[in-house]
């Protein structure tokens, strides 16, 4: 059998031409077989769908068409979060060129373990989270949380690439514990991403002490009062834009506790580190500078294919944590001669370069292209929630803060909140989230395509008030 062509080499480019093509002619075809932003008939009607169009997964002998017939029907069975009726999650559209640059790191593949699988793209990646680390930070060198004692300590910031916000997370919980010397204490709010208590179960941490968030942000006096009482290493978290509600956290005064008690914080801005791009919208990140570490990413407010996370540390001495050594990938005498050392990078060994289209995207788009898009879906919210406000048959939880908007249909049960997302969700005509905040579900709208327009706000509104008016009518779907 003749040798399949490699994506990269020589001939690479030659071969991927017509893949390319079927690929796009592919995705096209899927998304007219869809027809709206989620394939219709619910869980059992897509699988069986996909199932009888995909067909046997390893026959006996290949198919040469399996490129399109796999991609039309992932595509005709997929949820687009490029549909301005698909806006349910933290799950945003990639911008094209992001998704090409992401090509080119699959077709040539290097592996960011060590400096001879990815010469060019560990120096990227070095660019980039230096870049990053100064976007947090500033320009001028972080001092060390006892500066005070010694002013003529300064440290240098830095970040280092992750899955998402997730590993982030994880990430920085281990990186306390081992500045703490093996053991650190969570305290965060009820409103935290539950990636942290897990992560903290995960590195074999104490419980966590969770504080009450009725507002849906943390509260600082009461975070002041368990920071007196408790004892020990203590790692705060606070949240720079809530998954539910897309909240932050009151970051200065939490910072300036943290400070009066000696604790560690780290900031969890999965969500709103975005922000930082917009001239408009920075201010709502003021005190993010104070913490220890910050979760990014940009797979959310950043329009990036899965996966695009970072974590940026204040003192890249914390770093040192992740050193390791296997000589067939960091050898010492290679180290001395100069080979950059990349194992103490990440908890991974294999890594794709995920920088690439990071870069592209920001080169391509610059400070203002990026600050624009985030502007765009800011206003979005707002108009959406000024929609749902002047409806009388609506309630809107509270204006948006960055670009998630909590509605309801007005004096319905939870029961029907429910029953009308899974209703358009069955239909395939729109894709909202759900949210429980003060003791109620919430439909939950989370804007991130710069490309919705005030028509598809409207036709978004009305779809959910043509469902909840066919259940009232006893017409469950």
């Amino acid at each position: 059998m003749r040798t399949p062509p490699l994506a990269s080499g020589p001939d690479g480019p030659h071969a991927l031409r017509p893949l390319l093509t079927a690929v796009l002619d592919a995705l096209e075809a899927g998304a007219r077989a869809r027809g709206g932003p989620l394939p219709a008939g619910g869980p059992g009607a897509v699988a069986v769908r996909f199932r009888d169009a995909v067909g046997e997964i390893l026959p006996e002998q290949g198919d040469p068409h399996a490129v399109h017939t796999l991609v039309r029907a992932f595509a005709a069975g997929a949820a687009d979060p490029a549909h301005p009726l698909c806006a349910a999650h933290l799950h945003c559209p990639p911008l094209a060129v992001a998704a090409a640059a992401d090509l080119a790191a699959s077709a040539l593949n290097p592996s960011l373990d060590s400096w001879d699988q990815a010469p060019a793209a560990s120096e990227l990646e070095t660019m980039v989270t230096r870049l990053t680390a100064t976007e947090v930070y500033g320009t001028d060198p972080a001092r060390t949380p006892d500066s005070v004692v010694t002013p003529d300590i300064v440290v240098t910031p830095d970040s280092v690439v992750t899955t998402g916000g997730t590993e982030s997370n994880q990430l920085a919980l281990l990186l306390a514990r081992e500045a703490y010397g093996g053991s650190v204490r969570l305290v965060t709010g009820a409103n935290a991403h539950h990636s942290l208590p897990r992560a903290a179960w995960l590195l074999g941490l104490p419980d966590p002490v969770v504080l009450p968030a009725p507002a849906g942000t943390l509260d600082p006096t009461a975070l002041a009062e368990t920071l007196t009482r408790l004892t020990g290493p203590l790692l705060v978290a606070a949240t720079a834009g809530t998954t539910d509600a897309g909240l932050i956290d009151p970051l200065p005064e939490i910072a300036a506790h943290c400070a009066a008690h000696g604790a560690r914080l780290h900031i969890d801005a999965a969500y709103g580190a975005g922000l930082l791009l917009s001239t408009r919208h920075r201010g709502l990140l003021n005190g993010l500078d104070a913490a220890d570490t910050v979760t990014l990413d940009l797979h959310k407010l950043g329009w990036q294919p899965v996966a695009a996370g970072l974590l940026a540390v204040r003192d890249a001495h914390d770093l040192t944590a992740l050193r390791h050594h296997a000589d067939y990938l960091n050898a010492t005498d290679d180290t001395e001669a100069g080979l950059p050392d990349l194992l103490g990078r990440s908890l991974r060994t294999t890594r794709r370069p995920d920088v690439l289209k990071l870069a592209v995207t920001l080169k391509t788009l610059g400070r203002a292209g990026l600050g624009t898009l985030v502007d765009q879906v800011c206003a979005r919210a707002r108009e959406f929630a000024a929609l749902v406000h002047a409806h009388p048959g609506f309630e809107l939880h509270a204006p948006p803060v960055i670009s998630t908007v909590l509605f309801r249909p007005a004096d319905a049960p939870d029961a029907t909140v429910a029953a009308v997302r899974r209703a358009l969700l069955t239909d395939g005509r729109a894709v909202l989230g759900r949210a429980r905040l003060d003791g109620r579900l919430w439909l939950k709208a989370t804007l991130l395509n710069p490309a919705t327009g005030p028509d598809d706000l409207a036709a978004l509104l009305h779809l959910v008030a043509e469902s909840r008016a066919t259940l009232v009518e006893g017409h469950t779907p």
